[in-house]
């Protein structure tokens, strides 16, 4: 017996009578054209548009940085003298710097009265602190008044991502203006490190920070009041990476097939349906007349 190919035909021809057009059919035609455009732009939308996927690791990710943090510090004193304003840097591994002067910049306020300290330095990557005050001024004065607006605050790379939301720059916008003049402040910062890698590849190093505050009026072994503004910081062993990445090819090609498929088929029992029960209220009505 001569082998057919054609019994492995599985595109065979409709039945005539499957093919006969109504107008229940051509709404539903159309519906599903337009349900399926409105699906596969839904997915095109989805496949051009990147997501942010992020995860937990222990581990230090930037280790080109020489154990080194860039911090970016501006805050303004609206009530202290610029030449009373200093920086001073420590830390665990026996870093002691008073009147950090490197890559900083003292902008005169209210005549002369207050000023704006901005300053871009580096720290360890172990527990230490930096601070604000008037320790290294050659003469100190009588009642220095610490009230402060701390406009950023952030460490390594910058990172404006708009999916990526996060504590970059936790205290931006932090106002003591109405607080003791004479009162030393303690922020608390738990640094955690960030990693941000782009579609192509790319690395950028941030760190976020959570951060703590409290107030407090100190004494020197003089008995004389000597504020400060005072940021230690400690480092998480946890770091966070988003990585920036598309929908596959191939997943987008699967939910297309799937959504053209599925609305015809469903399309077609659907029409199926009403034709039958057209056909079977019109034999009713046939039966009814006769």
């Amino acid at each position: 017996m001569p082998f057919d190919c054609r019994r492995f035909d599985i595109y065979r021809k409709v039945p005539k009578d499957l093919t006969q057009p109504t107008y229940t059919g051509a709404i539903i035609s159309v519906c599903c054209c337009l349900f399926i455009l409105f699906l596969f732009l839904s997915e095109l939308t989805g496949f051009i548009a990147t997501e942010i996927v992020n995860e937990l690791y222990v581990d230090d990710p930037d280790k080109d940085s020489g154990g080194k943090i860039e911090v970016n510090l501006n805050i303004s004193l609206p009530n202290l003298h610029c030449e009373l304003v200093g920086l001073d840097i420590q830390d665990e591994m026996g870093r002691h710097e008073v009147g950090h002067i490197d890559n900083s910049m003292k902008i005169p306020l209210n005549n002369g009265d207050g000023c704006r300290f901005e300053g871009h330095f580096s720290i360890n990557k172990v527990p230490g602190n930096f601070h604000v005050s008037t320790h290294s001024a050659t003469a100190q004065p009588q009642n220095p008044d610490m009230t402060h607006v701390i406009h950023k605050l952030s460490f390594g790379d910058k990172l404006q991502v708009h999916n990526v939301h996060g504590a970059f720059n936790a205290l931006e916008g932090a106002d003591k203006l109405s607080s003791n003049p004479l009162a030393s402040h303690d922020y608390i910062l738990k640094i955690v490190p960030t990693v941000y890698e782009d579609m192509s590849g790319k690395q950028r190093y941030s760190y976020q920070y959570t951060v703590a505050n409290k107030e407090y009026v100190a004494y020197s072994h003089t008995g004389r009041i000597i504020p400060a503004i005072w940021f230690r910081y400690d480092l998480s062993p946890i770091t966070v990476k988003y990585t920036e990445r598309r929908q596959p090819l191939y997943r987008f090609i699967t939910s297309i097939c799937a959504i053209i498929g599925g609305t015809f088929t469903v399309a077609g029992i659907l029409d199926s349906c009403i034709f039958t029960a057209s056909e079977a209220w019109k034999k009713i009505q046939l039966g009814k007349m006769q």
